[in-house]
Formats: C-alpha cells, sequence, structure tokens
C-alpha cells in the first residue's frame, strides 16, 4: 500500500489570480463547507464543534508557527486544518444549551448576506467607496434613533439624510459606542468659546484652565461597564475620576446617592461632565431609573448617556418597552445589535437625539472627508470599516418589528421561568430577579440555605461570610466542571448582594436570548448541577460540618443558660 504523496502549492500568477476569480470545484472541502452552512447551520455547528474541552495548553501547540509561510496552502488542505483545529475547538455559543454570555444562534439567512457584504467589500469611512451603503446606514441609524426617540416623520425628512449631522454612529461594539459618547460629551463641555479654540485643539489642561474647573468626572452605577474606564482614560479625565455609585436591593444605582457624590464634586470644584444611565447591566441585567437620571443630569447641567449595548433590543417589544422608561430623555444610547437584535459580532452603534451632537467630534482631511461631503467617517472614532449596517438593515426588515416583538417576549418570559423553577427547587438560591431575560442563582442546599437565613436575620456578618466563602468554591467547581463536561454552560461573576451586607458573592449567571433554548434544556441544567454539586468533595463537606457544629455549639449554650 503507498503512503500518499502531499501535494505541494506553488505561487505564480495564474495562480494567483485564480484565487481572486475562479470559485472552489463543488465537490472541494470549501464548497462542501458552504452548502452544509446554508442548508442546516445549526446542525453543522453541533457536528463540527467537539462536544469536550480541549485544554487551551494543546490547542496553542497548533498556532505555535511564528513565520509566515513561504510556499501556499491549497485552499482545500486550508479547509481540512482549519476544520479539525479552530472549528472543532470554537466556542458553540449558537447551542441552546450554551446560556452563559450575550451570544446566541443566528439566522440563516445572515451568512449568505454576510458573503455578499465580504465581497463587495465596501468601506464606510467614505461614500466614494460605499455609495449606496452610506444612504443605507444612515436609514438604519434612522430607524434606531425612531426606536429610541420617535420623533415625527418630518425630523427623520430633515436630518436622516443631512451632509452635516448625524443620528448615530455604527461602531464595532459597545465599547467604542461608550467612547464616542462620551468623547462627544467632553467636547461640548469643553467647546470653543472666545479666544479658547477648544479641547480638541488646545488640549486638556488648557480647557481646564480657561473653564475654571480643577478636574472632570463620570458618574455611573457601580455596575457600569468597564468600557467607561477605558473611556476615561483615553479623553485624558482618569480611570480614578470614573465615580461609582452603589446600587439598592434592587440592583438600580442609588440616585440620591449620586446627587450627593455630584454634591461633593462640586465642592472641590470638579465638574461632572456625565451621567451614565445603565439599561441592562452585564451582571444582572438590571435597568438604572432612568427618568430620574435625566432629571439629575438636568440640574447639573451635564450629558446624559444611557448604556443600553445589552437592553437597549428590548424597546423592540411594545410589552416590555416600558422597562426602558425615561431612556427617550438621554442625550446619546449605546445598543449593540450584535446581542438581542441576532446580527453578527461588530455591529455596536450610538444614537444621538439631537442630529447636530456629532458635530463635537467631526474631522475632515484633504484627501478624504472633505467638509461638505456626505463621508460617515468624518463623525465617527473608527476609520475603514464594514458595512455592518446591511446585516442589521437585513434583520429589521426580514424578522420585522412583530417578529421581534415575539423573540424579545420570549427572552423574558423565559428567564421568568427559569426564575420560578429555580425558587420552586429546594437545592437552588435565586439571587437576583430577571428584570431583562438575565438572571443570576447558585446551588445551595436546602439545609445551608435555612441556616444561612438565620445567620442573615440575626445580623451575624461573620457566620454569613464563612458560608458564602464556601458556597463560591463550591459555585466554582459546578460552574468548572459543567463546562468541562460540554453539555450546558453558564458563566459565573461576583456581586454583593444587600442581602448579605453587600459581601461579595459567586453566582451562577445566564442569559435567555436564544430562541433555542428550551424549558426542558433550562430543567436539564438545574439536574445537572444537582449531579455535579454531589462530587465536590472538599466544599459541600465543609459546609455541612459548619452547619452542625454551629448548631451543636447553640444546643450547649442553651444547655448552660
Amino acid at each position: 500500500m503507498t503512503s500518499k504523496i502531499p501535494r505541494q502549492a506553488q505561487a505564480s500568477e495564474d495562480s494567483l489570480l485564480r484565487i481572486f476569480t475562479a470559485p472552489e470545484d463543488a465537490t472541494s472541502t470549501l464548497s462542501i463547507i458552504e452548502q452544509r452552512l446554508s442548508q442546516d447551520l445549526a446542525g453543522f455547528l453541533g457536528n463540527s464543534i467537539a462536544a469536550l474541552e480541549k485544554p487551551l495548553s494543546e490547542i496553542e501547540t497548533d498556532f505555535n508557527a511564528y513565520q509566515i509561510p513561504i510556499d501556499p496552502t491549497f485552499v482545500s488542505d486550508y479547509a481540512d486544518e482549519i476544520m479539525q483545529n479552530l472549528v472543532a475547538h470554537s466556542v458553540h455559543t449558537a447551542a441552546p444549551s450554551f446560556i452563559g454570555h450575550m451570544t446566541s444562534a443566528l439566522p440563516y439567512f445572515v451568512l449568505p448576506l454576510s458573503k455578499m457584504m465580504v465581497g463587495l467589500n465596501q468601506n464606510l469611512v467614505k461614500i466614494e467607496t460605499s455609495k449606496a451603503f452610506t444612504p443605507l446606514e444612515r436609514q438604519v441609524l434612522g430607524m434606531m434613533h425612531h426606536l429610541v426617540y420617535q420623533e415625527p416623520g418630518r425630523f427623520y425628512d430633515q436630518w436622516m439624510h443631512s451632509a452635516n449631522h448625524s443620528l448615530g454612529a455604527f461602531c464595532s461594539g459597545g465599547t467604542v459606542a461608550n467612547i464616542t459618547a462620551l468623547w462627544i460629551a467632553r467636547n461640548r463641555l469643553l467647546k470653543p468659546q472666545g479666544d479658547f479654540k477648544g479641547i480638541t485643539r488646545e488640549g486638556m489642561p488648557k480647557a481646564l484652565r480657561f473653564y475654571g474647573f480643577d478636574d472632570l468626572a463620570i458618574l455611573v452605577s457601580e455596575r457600569g461597564h468597564y468600557s467607561l474606564g477605558k473611556t476615561a482614560d483615553l479623553l485624558g479625565i482618569g480611570r480614578d475620576n470614573i465615580i461609582s455609585i452603589a446600587t439598592d436591593k434592587n440592583n438600580k444605582v442609588d440616585v440620591d446617592a449620586m446627587r450627593q457624590a455630584a454634591k461633593k464634586l462640586a465642592a472641590q470644584n470638579i465638574k461632572v461632565m456625565a451621567i451614565v444611565g445603565v439599561a441592562g447591566t452585564t451582571e444582572t441585567g438590571s435597568v438604572d431609573p432612568l427618568t430620574e437620571l435625566a432629571e439629575l443630569a438636568a440640574e447639573l447641567q451635564c450629558h446624559f448617556h444611557v448604556d443600553a449595548a445589552w437592553g437597549g433590543a428590548s424597546l423592540l417589544s411594545n410589552k416590555y418597552r416600558h422597562l426602558l422608561k425615561g431612556i427617550e430623555l438621554a442625550d446619546s444610547v449605546t445598543i449593540d445589535a450584535h446581542k438581542q437584535m441576532y446580527v453578527p459580532m461588530g455591529a455596536g452603534m450610538v444614537i444621538f437625539k439631537n442630529p447636530e451632537l456629532a458635530q463635537a467630534i467631526v474631522h475632515h482631511a484633504e484627501y478624504i472627508l472633505r467638509v461638505g461631503s456626505k463621508d460617515l467617517g468624518s463623525q465617527t472614532l473608527e476609520g475603514s470599516r464594514p458595512g455592518m449596517a446591511m446585516l442589521v438593515h437585513a434583520c429589521l426588515q426580514i424578522i420585522g418589528r412583530d417578529g421581534y416583538e415575539i423573540l424579545i417576549n420570549n427572552s423574558l418570559e423565559k428567564a421568568r421561568y427559569f426564575a420560578s423553577i429555580i425558587k420552586q427547587h429546594p437545592e437552588f438560591e435565586l439571587v437576583t430577579e430577571p428584570e431583562l431575560c438575565l438572571l443570576t442563582y447558585r446551588y445551595v442546599p436546602s439545609a445551608v440555605q435555612q441556616f444561612l437565613n438565620d445567620a442573615v436575620t440575626n445580623q451575624n456578618e461573620s457566620l454569613v461570610s464563612q458560608v458564602n466563602e464556601l458556597l463560591d468554591g463550591l459555585t466554582q467547581f459546578i460552574q468548572k466542571h459543567q463546562r468541562e463536561q460540554g453539555k450546558s454552560f453558564v458563566s459565573r461573576t461576583r456581586i454583593k448582594p444587600a442581602k448579605y451586607f453587600r459581601q461579595p458573592t459567586t453566582v451562577f449567571r445566564v442569559v435567555l436570548a436564544n430562541p433555542l433554548t428550551s424549558e426542558q434544556i433550562l430543567q436539564n441544567v438545574l439536574t445537572e448541577q444537582v449531579e455535579i454539586a454531589q462530587l465536590d468533595n472538599e466544599y459541600l463537606p465543609q459546609l455541612m460540618a459548619l452547619l452542625t457544629s454551629t448548631l451543636d455549639k447553640r444546643c450547649i449554650d442553651n444547655d448552660i443558660n
């Protein structure tokens, strides 16, 4: 039996011309992959991604080469290799049992449309490289603006396609969207006046001296996204000037505490540049009291931004839109279409209430982004970028408001169902109720729950701390083993529940946006976690020992008394 001699591709003008012009043969690996993806996306992913986790260290060995190959590789050979080394060990984010992060299954139609988008290769920085994509993107931003602010038709007739105005900006994600919003807030606050040319020309030190401020600050809930720290760093404000305000027992920012913080800052001659409200926190899915925050921002005469990267899509539900009441009062709003709008990664947006806001960051160049042109890049942080608006446009058109109503409502109601079975289960504790479609919980044996509740009632913070420390270890043990088994996945985080004296507490975190996740899958997740808990021989025995020893001591003390 003769061994197969590996093929060797050769670089030539003819071979290079073929990869730019000639499609793969229908029987090639790549063509077969394309066909399977088009016919059954969920089936392809389910069959191609390994169920069991391969250690990261082993995966790294497949990507150790540091030299660019001299010789080319045949497309089919590369496709075979990438299926084995990349696809097989990718995270199955579309799996119905993958309920730990803000990802979901995608509609099948985004694949061929993505291929069209990539093939067209439009660059949205400049209208000369995106002639039709530019008005399409402006239309999508107009639709999202109307979703948030609901202005009348004449407003959009006037502003949607105006060369010198913008209803928003497409970004790679919520981080850049938040940076853009607060960049605008800073530049508007420290704008040109008199002989001062503005912060964009003269910089932060001169701007502060001119306006008579010792410093600037941004006020946000302690649940604020980490991107705000990046923003403060990039804008020269400093991460220490992101002032985190405590949340109440419902995980919403304490507006009175924020007002007091603002007074203390004013006494130090520190100007509050912006207030950031969160509509769908990353850890608990909570929505801040946006109307009250808008009132406070008006009192302080500062910019009001709402980070609705996660929760903004809930506005597509007429039934649950009220949960984001007050968002229409914001000066700017961040929404990620790649979260609950079922668009692939890389489709963030920031929406501006006032079409003139983006003038604060406008920039021009002679060879590109000329004054008076409709170039989108003149009012965005990012330069060259793809036409992701096409995929958002597709979902808005194909799914429609009625379709999104069904999807959003199902997600929120699925979260409420999961919360109900957690509360009914004697071995689990619901830590945060779902406001949108995100909740937290943990495994706590029924005897330990009663013991912990007694400790809370008796204000025994030390005992609560001991119990929670062991429960933290148990939660980590369960989450890690569940991930490694590969049947289902929940994430974990640390929050400070008011019930437990704001002690840091490790909890399971679940996001229920995938329309393919069934109630049976949710029941199976809990069953699997109970089974995994019984495998623990460290934290669970210590918990029961602590419970027994404490109860024995109480009995002895009662006998003595």
